[in-house]
C-alpha cells in the first residue's frame, strides 16, 4: 500500500521534504538491495536538520501509523536501510555536524550523518582517533555504524562499536526525546538503553547525537603481509596468533582466489596464494611483538614475511580496503551474491574457512573468501551467474549452509552487516524462540505501532506485506 504523506508539507521543520520521483526512488534501497533489485519507493523522503525536526517527524507519522525508515549512506549489506513498507524515508546524512572535542576527556560529540572518516580527521587534530572505525569510514556515516553496531580491521585489539559509545540521544517513534548512557566512562545506573539503541538497526528509535570515546594514536605503527602455501596453513596461524596472545591491532586473511581478484582489480602484484596482512600498534616495544609474531608464522610453515616500510604501508593495505570492488569487477558475467559476514569462536576459524571452501568446491561454484580473521570473522561473496537458475539455487544453498555452521559452533549468522532482510531466517536458529519473543516485547514497548523500520529483524516479516503483530 501507500501512504498519504501530504502532512509533511504542514510541518515546520529545518529540514526539507521531498515527494519528487527521483528522490524516492534514490531512498529504494542500500547496495546490496539494489543490485538484488529489491528496492522499494517510499512515499517521501525527509531530510531532518536537528532532533527537534526528527522528532516533529516521528510524532506526525506515530499519530497516522506511518513507517519511517532511518537512511543514512545507504552502504548496508542486508536491506537494513529498505523502506520495506513504503511511507517516509528519513535521510540523516544532513544532521553531520561534529559538535564538540573534549581532547582532556578523549571525547566527540557528532551528529549522525558525520562520515567516518570525518571524525578520524577531527580526532587526529588532537592526537587522537576513534579505534573501531570499519573499513568503509569513508562510505558510510556514524549513525550507521552504531545502529548495526559495525566492526573493522581493528576489532582484534580495540572492540567494536558498541564499546567505543558513552552516551546517545534518541527519539522514540512517538517523538519523545530521550539521552541514554553517560559521559563517563563507566556507569551502573538504571537499564542500559544505549546498549539496546547499539545494533537494533533503526527499528527502536532514531539516534541523533552520540557521544564517542576517542584513543591516542599509538607511537608506533607496523604493518605487514605473511605468504603461506594453504589455507589451512594461515588459518591455523590466524588461531595460534590470537590464542598466544599476540598483540596485533589488524590481522586479516585473504584466500589465493581473493588475491586473485585483488590482482586483477589493480594489479597489486600480489601471489595468488593464502595471505594474512597484520598491523601492529604500541607506544614501545613494536619489533618485540612483531619478533613474537614471527615465530608463530614460522610454526605454520610461512612461505614469505614482510614488514612494509611507511610510504608501502598504504598501497600494501589497498588489496584488503578494496577486495569488495575487486570482486564485484572480476568477471562481467558472474555477480556475487549473498555477501557474508559469518562469525564464530576463534579456536573454530580454520574449520570455518575449511568447511566453506568444501562447501564451494561441491557446488563448483567460486567463494573468495576473506575478512577480520583476528576476531573470528569471515566475508565471502558466492559468484554466479544471475542468469542460472541452478546455479542461483545452490548459492543459496551454500549461504544457508555456512551460516548454519557458524551457528552450530556457537558462533553468529552475522558479525558486522546486521540481519535486516537478509538474515531474518536465521535469528530464531541462532537466539532460540524465547529470546526472539523478549526482543518482540522489547519492540512493542518501544514501537508499539511498527512504524520504525518495519519489515526487518524478525522472522515472519520475511513474508511480503507483513509487519510486526506487536498485540501478542
Amino acid at each position: 500500500m501507500t501512504y498519504d504523506c501530504s502532512f509533511l508539507s504542514d510541518l515546520a521543520l529545518d529540514g526539507t521534504t521531498s515527494f519528487e520521483e527521483s528522490a524516492r526512488e534514490n531512498h529504494a534501497a542500500d547496495w546490496v538491495a539494489q543490485e538484488a533489485g529489491l528496492g522499494v519507493t517510499p512515499d517521501a523522503v525527509v531530510w531532518p536538520e536537528s532532533t527537534a525536526d526528527v522528532s516533529t517527524v516521528l510524532e506526525a507519522a506515530h499519530e497516522r501509523d506511518v513507517p519511517v525508515t532511518p537512511y543514512a549512506a545507504g552502504t548496508s549489506m542486508e536491506g537494513n536501510a529498505v523502506p520495506a513498507f513504503k511511507g517516509i524515508s528519513m535521510d540523516m546524512t544532513k544532521m553531520n555536524d561534529v559538535l564538540e572535542v573534549r581532547p582532556d576527556d578523549f571525547q566527540i560529540d557528532v551528529e549522525p550523518g558525520v562520515m567516518g572518516n570525518v571524525v578520524d580527521e577531527t580526532a587526529a587534530e588532537h592526537g587522537m582517533f576513534f579505534p573501531p572505525m570499519p573499513s568503509s569510514a569513508n562510505l558510510s556515516t556514524i549513525g550507521g555504524m552504531i545502529v548495526n553496531d559495525a566492526a573493522g580491521q581493528k576489532t582484534v585489539k580495540y572492540g567494536e562499536v558498541a564499546d567505543w559509545v558513552l552516551e546517545l540521544e534518541i527519539v522514540l517513534a512517538d517523538g519523545t526525546v530521550i539521552e541514554t548512557g553517560s559521559k563517563a566512562v563507566k556507569t551502573s545506573s538504571g537499564y542500559n538503553l544505549k546498549d539496546l539503541i547499539i545494533g537494533s538497526e533503526g527499528t527502536l528509535g532514531v539516534v541523533t547525537r552520540a557521544t564517542l570515546e576517542l584513543e591516542g594514536l599509538p607511537e608506533q605503527i607496523k604493518g605487514g603481509r605473511a605468504v603461506f602455501n594453504s589455507m589451512d596453513d594461515a588459518a591455523e596461524a590466524v588461531f595460534d596468533a590470537v590464542r598466544s596472545g599476540v598483540d596485533v591491532a589488524k590481522l586479516e586473511l585473504i584466500d589465493p582466489l581473493a588475491g586473485e581478484m585483488a590482482n586483477a582489480y589493480f594489479d597489486t602484484g600480489l601471489p595468488d596464494a593464502a595471505m594474512i596482512f597484520v598491523e601492529f600498534h604500541a607506544n614501545h616495544g613494536i619489533e618485540e611483538e612483531i619478533e613474537f609474531f614471527r615465530t608463530i608464522l614460522n610454526a605454520h610453515d610461512v612461505e614469505q614475511f614482510e614488514i612494509a616500510s611507511d610510504d608501502r604501508m598504504d598501497e600494501l593495505w589497498r588489496a584488503r580496503d578494496e577486495l569488495a570492488f575487486a570482486i564485484q569487477q572480476y568477471d562481467p558475467d558472474l555477480e556475487p551474491r549473498h555477501p557474508g559476514d559469518v562469525t564464530v569462536p576463534i579456536s573454530k576459524y580454520p574449520d570455518l574457512i575449511r568447511y566453506a571452501k568444501a562447501r564451494a568446491a561441491e557446488h563448483d561454484i567460486l567463494l573468495p573468501c576473506f575478512g577480520h580473521a583476528g576476531d573470528g570473522n569471515v566475508h565471502y561473496a558466492a559468484l554466479i551467474d544471475p542468469d542460472d537458475e541452478a546455479m542461483l539455487e545452490a548459492a543459496d544453498d551454500l549461504y544457508d549452509n555456512i551460516v548454519e555452521q557458524a551457528i552450530e559452533w556457537g558462533g553468529t549468522a552475522t558479525g558486522e552487516h546486521g540481519i535486516g532482510m537478509g538474515k531474518r531466517t536465521f535469528l530464531e536458529r541462532e537466539h532460540g524462540a524465547g529470546t526472539v519473543q523478549v526482543m518482540r516485547g522489547i519492540k512493542a514497548a518501544l514501537d508499539p505501532k511498527d512504524i520504525l523500520n518495519p519489515g526487518k529483524i524478525f522472522p515472519e516479516t520475511e513474508t511480503e506485506g507483513v509487519r510486526v503483530d506487536l498485540s501478542k
